[in-house]
């Protein structure tokens, strides 16, 4: 990495920047240092490669950016990482696992002159703001498409944790699922881990063998894809283009363009429009509009040729006229990315034990989704900290 005139700043001023903010320390340097924390290595393939290839994009697109990122760090254990970056002058610094949070936030108290932002995240301070590219739009729409290739009632979804995020990707999975067909099902297997590509073999092994007709997935691997693939199970892709994993087998998927947030964010950073004084309220919330999110098997690809004639062949029912599950889905794909009135958290709601969750003519909130710990009916499974009313 380049060194920037800032090492040779004392100690006490590099770590408490108590007179320099991040956007004259970049003036002062012509260029501004932004540090990585993964969750997971690089070449996981999923979610901290996907953050990598945004943070490689923005450093492309600035030329005033400097970066550098710590990967496989263990939820819970930022601290020392983040001391040691503040340490090594990284102005800004972004902590992109949910598990990260608590230790963000007590970071940026301690370094109230450092920028902070966390992914997946509902806490902020007036420098950590927080981002997320989420995907429930998708999930929704991958859900119907999974309900519609599925030869089987019965679907599969591997997932990592139990946190607000999957839950919310779950049950919108669900309920897309159950708008094709109501008596499909959704069976979570949890492995408690983001990468780990035993344990999510062996989930996925399990559920195809249990009768699950299609497979989803929340973890930082390909290896549920592959896995489908060498069972011949339709798979629905996760982060990154999986579709070159099993081109026979991937329908569809979940694109993540993190760069959209950090070109933007570290832009205004370096203008001076966002402060260690007024992050308090930056909530970067991108779904399909926008462009941070994309629904494919691969980029360009938002569903895989092969699959087409069959999501043409299932029909569903809307407005009293029958329409096949590749229109409507295509449909309500455009109508979310111009930000259209359909939202696939549109109550009237229950939870999968009959608890009103989102009521008629409403709409989740953000900080709903974001706090979420009930799942939608159709779930099966057990599901941590399921709230009973």
């Amino acid at each position: 990495m380049k060194k920037t005139m800032l090492a040779a700043l004392p100690a006490t001023l590099a770590l408490l920047g108590t007179a320099v903010s991040p956007a004259a320390q970049a003036q002062q340097t012509d260029k501004l240092k932004a540090c990585f924390i993964y969750v997971g290595p690089v070449g996981d393939i999923g979610w901290s490669y996907a953050h990598d290839q945004a943070r490689k994009l923005s450093e492309k697109a600035l030329p005033w950016l400097e970066t550098k990122y710590v990967e496989s760090v263990p939820e819970g254990q930022a601290t020392s990482v983040i001391d040691r970056l503040v340490k090594d002058n990284c102005q800004v610094i972004f902590t992109t696992s949910f598990g990260f949070m608590d230790q963000t936030l007590e970071a940026a108290k301690k370094y109230p002159n450092v920028i902070f932002a966390h992914a997946s995240g509902f806490k902020r301070a007036p420098n950590m703001a927080t981002y997320m590219a989420d995907f429930y739009q998708l999930y929704y729409l991958n859900g119907m498409m999974a309900a519609a290739v599925s030869k089987t009632d019965k679907l599969g979804y591997v997932a990592a944790f139990p946190v607000p995020e999957l839950k919310r990707h779950i049950s919108a999975f669900a309920l897309g699922a159950r708008a094709v067909n109501p008596k499909a099902t959704v069976s979570v297997k949890w492995i408690n881990a983001w990468f780990d590509p035993n344990k999510a073999r062996e989930a996925a092994e399990s559920l195809i063998s249990e009768g699950a007709g299609a497979l989803a997935f929340t973890e930082d691997t390909a290896t549920v894809v592959q896995t489908a693939g060498a069972r011949k199970v339709p798979v629905f892709a996760h982060y990154t283009a999986m579709y070159k994993f099993a081109p026979d087998f991937v329908v569809s998927g979940q694109l993540v363009h993190w760069d959209k947030i950090y070109i933007d964010f570290l832009s205004k950073v370096h203008s001076g429009t966002y402060t260690t004084k007024n992050l308090q309220n930056v909530d970067y919330w991108n779904l399909l509009r926008g462009g941070s999110v994309e629904l494919g098997a691969q980029d360009g690809m938002a569903i895989n040729p092969k699959w087409v004639p069959a999501l043409k062949a299932k029909s569903v029912t809307v407005g009293g006229k029958k329409v096949s599950v590749y229109d409507r889905v295509m449909t309500l794909k455009a109508n979310m990315e111009r930000g259209g009135g359909f939202d696939p958290f549109t109550g009237p709601i229950k939870d999968r034990n009959g608890i009103l969750r989102v009521p008629a003519g409403k709409v989740a909130s953000i900080a709903d989704l974001n706090s979420m710990s009930w799942v939608a009916p159709g779930v099966t499974g057990q599901v941590a900290d399921e709230p009973k009313k």
